[in-house]
């Protein structure tokens, strides 16, 4: 009798959720990001059609503030697994040079939530594919894996349906959209080694290499663009061996300090840690915010 891993069963739940939803949705996407999460999510979409052609597009929120090594993996990453690709930028909030060093939680606000919910509503999506997983952060864990938002693609954690025994209601009203999150049951650790047995390419921030940094607070920050990079007084710039747990907008995302350039070494230094996942995110508690109020605006 074959006897299934831990990571067949949870790779058989993703492309089951997949293909549910895109069995009954008008316009399906999935936002992503180039992040880890979102890279394993694309390949199993990819996977639960094979071998037609993914039968979704990848929406990617371009905040203008993305790291350069990110956006070159996006690209490579669609043209690799035949995706199309959407690209879309809050235009009024570049014109109006709204960015992280000056604006915080606005921008944030801006070029991420409202961004969003825009290319959502020029889109007219129904189920919205994401790779968000429940042991990331405690708002995560409260969501289930179909979301259903309001019309302004907004979460209230009261109203959420029951899902027992993988069945889900999808019927959705002309005032409502879903949010769905096939990684839901997975852990890092899962999705790692996920990646290391699919041999799946992820973007190369995730390894370690020399980059240049400064440091604010406890956090290093990559300069990935000197010419916007915001310096302060009495600022030096070091090349420090460091990678990325998370990636987020690259002047607001912390690195660590590590020399792990493979997946194995990766889980082995993250066994040792005692910083969370999206400790790196600096946004995610600017001006005493939460990802969960973020959630009940409409950001992913």
């Amino acid at each position: 009798m074959l006897q299934l891993t831990s990571l067949d069963r949870l790779e058989s739940e993703s492309i089951y959720i997949f293909r549910e939803c895109v069995s009954l949705a008008e316009k399906p996407i999935i936002l992503f990001s180039a992040g880890k999460d979102s890279t394993v999510l694309g390949h199993l979409a990819a996977k639960a059609f094979y071998p037609s052609r993914p039968p979704l597009s990848l929406l990617h929120i371009d905040s203008t503030w993305e790291f350069r090594e990110l956006l070159d993996f996006r690209d490579e990453f669609a043209k690799k697994y035949q995706f199309n690709l959407i690209v879309y930028s809050n235009e009024e909030g570049r014109k109006l040079g709204v960015n992280p060093f000056d604006h915080g939680e606005r921008y944030t606000r801006i070029m991420r939530t409202d961004a969003l919910r825009e290319a959502l509503d020029k889109g007219g999506y129904d189920f919205i594919f994401g790779g968000a997983r429940r042991d990331e952060e405690r708002s995560r864990a409260k969501e289930r894996i179909v979301s259903i938002r309001n019309q302004h693609h907004g979460w209230d954690p009261r109203h959420q349906r029951p899902e027992f025994n993988r069945m889900f209601n999808l019927r959705l009203s002309a005032q409502n959209s879903a949010r769905v999150f096939p990684l839901s049951n997975w852990t890092e650790e899962d999705i790692l080694k996920y990646i290391e047995r699919e041999n799946i390419d992820i973007c190369s921030l995730y390894y370690s290499a020399p980059r240049q940094t400064v440091t604010r607070g406890a956090a290093y920050i990559v300069v990935d663009d000197p010419k916007r990079m915001r310096l302060l007084s009495g600022d030096a710039i070091e090349t420090r061996s460091v990678r990325f747990r998370t990636l987020g907008c690259w002047p607001v995302t912390g690195a660590l300090v590590s020399q792990a350039n493979d997946i194995q070494s990766i889980i082995e230094e993250n066994k040792l840690s005692r910083i969370s996942e999206r400790q790196g995110r600096i946004a995610d508690n600017e001006d005493g915010g939460s990802l969960e109020d973020k959630k009940r605006e409409g950001y992913f």
